[in-house]
């Protein structure tokens, strides 16, 4: 289904200039920012952020989900016509802190001993450090590289 949409999304934009489509995506662009704007960031989300296993979020981490979608999308058209990544600080590590809040969701099934923790570096100007750490019931999440760790994933900032 997804396929024939997609396929049929494209035969109909294909139509359309490309100043209307950019005219287009600037004012949608202008409006999801109004939007986003207004809401009282530590307010309920009408959407929960399930990926990263919430059933109810806030504003702020809907608002940030949303900025995920855009950086990948851009990302992708970057991909696919030869374009360098916007490796600036304050657009990439944003979008880096809200997919790594993912991580607790994600080892949910992975059992270890109580205090089990794992450093996650992201390196380059636009990185940084996570400690994941088992809890007694669950995995929780810090920025920084405090403490001591069992295991450490590294990789660079153009990977992710």
């Amino acid at each position: 289904m997804i396929k024939r949409l997609n396929r049929e999304g494209v035969a109909v934009y294909r139509r359309l200039s490309p100043r209307l489509l950019i005219d287009w995506m600037t004012e949608a662009c202008e409006q999801s920012a109004r939007f986003h704007e207004a809401l009282d960031p530590l307010g309920p989300s009408a959407f929960a952020v399930s990926w990263a296993g919430e059933t109810a979020s806030l504003n702020w981490f809907d608002t940030a989900r949303e900025l995920t979608e855009r950086w990948r999308h851009q990302r992708q058209i970057r991909l696919a016509t030869n374009r360098p990544g916007i490796m600036e600080r304050d657009l990439h590590h944003p979008v880096l802190d809200c997919f790594i809040r993912g991580l607790t969701h994600h080892y949910r099934a992975v059992d270890a001993p109580v205090g089990t923790a794992i450093l996650l570096e992201v390196t380059g100007g636009c990185g940084g450090h996570w400690l994941l750490v088992r809890h007694s019931a669950n995995w929780v999440l810090s920025k920084g590289a405090s403490g001591e760790w069992t295991a450490r994933v590294s990789m660079a900032e153009h990977i992710v």
